[in-house]
């Protein structure tokens, strides 16, 4: 294969060529023949590879412009039909001056997403009874998607840990183009929903916390799902973790269908499936300070980013210089519709924190409890075992390939040991006077060994 196929085989039958031969084919016959284990060489497969991302591209801008890439989201959020059509929209809250969502109108796209019903229990548990060649196109779709995910797993920064070199970020990964521009509007409708839920006390107790903002930087809204956690100790004396005695509200549909999509989509493993999530609503200036999660959670975990991208600092040893202000050698991006999965030295060794935010911003972040700490009446939910991954195919494969990078620069986080901070000249007491999302406070960590596990 040196160029365009010549059509001119003499072994076509009727004088087609191989392009006749190809339109002939099914779509099932042609995956068949290009997923061959031989293979092609190593110009035949570039050039495949090119044709391919060219129709792919021209494919996926054709759908953009048509209907918002809405089948995709569609086949998303069908499960969750009956939730969705109580969700109202919210009030506009951006403070800043990003633009996040497409105009879209909620009877838009309410109206294409009751377009069709799909499913089916190999995409996630999804309802419905499509014919065979709606679920080629919904798999064609999903590949299509699949393949634009942006992957990056090569952070790297060295510390000197216990008095060894060592890679603190190592098990990071940033997954971005996880969520569409409309998914994202559905899942921060849903998180509306919920807050305005939890100020008519309609959730249960534990679910919805909304402490007064007595400081700039304090007091973001955190909502609950699979099990409640102690940032610190309680009034009843509990200590930090999971409080096994209580009860919160359980993982809405939403959110077992963004699960799903992460198992689904290789963003998370198959093998630690989330049982519960907090939900973070930060007004502009509210913060996350250093801290490791705790390990009543497995590792790894993820959190989803919405309505503002911001950064997270990452390092052995992160300072607080004032409020919403912390210094750092490392910050990460975190672009809105992606999934941060820390894991290893990233989730063990390094701490994070997420400085003053500079608008409105949600986080999902979603974690699967140890056996030993779950809820004494958790109840393990059928709808999140036996996720299967995606299947990818040699063409999936060849799509997902990241283009080389231009130079080696670029895979490694340099440090910046810089403040990033807020807009406000606060200053926090000395003692660690709001909670963490772990156990550590700020001024009195444990360390971390070589094998990642607190000391």
């Amino acid at each position: 294969m040196t160029g365009e196929f010549s059509g001119e085989s003499t072994e076509s039958g009727a004088g087609c060529g191989l392009r006749g031969m190809l339109k002939n084919m099914s779509r099932e016959e042609i995956l068949e023949i290009l997923s061959e284990g031989e293979g092609f060489c190593q110009h035949c497969e570039a050039l495949l590879q090119s044709r391919v991302q060219r129709i792919m591209k021209k494919k996926s801008s054709e759908q953009s412009e048509s209907s918002g890439n809405n089948q995709s989201s569609t086949e998303f959020w069908s499960a969750n039909s009956t939730s969705r059509s109580s969700i109202q929209t919210p009030e506009p809250v951006h403070s800043g001056t990003r633009k996040v969502f497409p105009n879209l109108s909620p009877e838009s796209v309410n109206s294409k997403q009751q377009s069709f019903h799909i499913s089916a229990t190999r995409n996630g548990g999804l309802s419905g009874v499509p014919s065979l060649a709606h679920n080629n196109l919904l798999e064609e779709q999903e590949r299509a998607r699949f393949a634009q995910i942006g992957r990056k797993k090569d952070f790297v920064h060295i510390e000197r840990i216990d008095g060894r070199a060592m890679n603190v970020l190592q098990g990071l990964e940033l997954h971005s183009r996880v969520f569409s521009p409309e998914e994202q509007k559905e899942i921060v409708d849903c998180v509306y929903r919920f807050q305005r839920m939890g100020q008519k006390g309609q959730l249960r107790a534990r679910t919805y916390s909304e402490p007064k903002k007595w400081m700039r930087g304090k007091g973001r809204v955190t909502i609950q799902f699979g099990c409640c956690y102690n940032y610190a100790v309680d009034k009843n004396g509990n200590l930090p973790g999971i409080v096994r005695n209580e009860e919160v509200d359980p993982l809405p549909p939403l959110f077992k269908q963004m699960i799903k999509r992460m198992v689904r989509w290789h963003v998370l493993p198959p093998t630690c499936v989330p049982n519960s999530c907090i939900v973070n609503i930060y007004d502009e200036g509210d913060c996350i300070p250093p801290h490791i999660d705790h390990h009543d959670f497995l590792r790894p975990f993820c959190t989803v980013s919405f309505l503002t991208e911001c950064n997270i600092l990452f390092g052995s040893n992160l300072k607080v210089v004032s409020a919403g202000e912390f210094a750092g050698p490392v910050s990460v991006p975190l672009p809105v519709g992606s999934v941060l999965i820390l894991n290893g030295n990233g989730a063990d060794v390094a701490k994070h924190c997420v400085p003053g935010v500079p608008a409105r911003r949600i986080s999902i972040t979603f974690r699967k409890m140890d056996d030993s700490k779950l809820p004494y009446r958790y109840a393990s939910d059928p709808e999140l075992m036996g996720i299967r991954p995606f299947a990818r195919s040699p063409i999936t494969k060849m799509l997902a390939q990241p283009p080389p990078p231009e130079n080696n620069n670029n895979t490694r986080c340099e440090p910046i040991d810089v403040a990033v901070k807020a807009s406000n000249n606060s200053v926090f007491s000395k003692k660690d006077d709001f909670p963490p999302l772990g156990s550590l406070s700020i001024g009195n960590k444990p360390r971390a060994n070589g094998n990642g596990r607190r000391q």
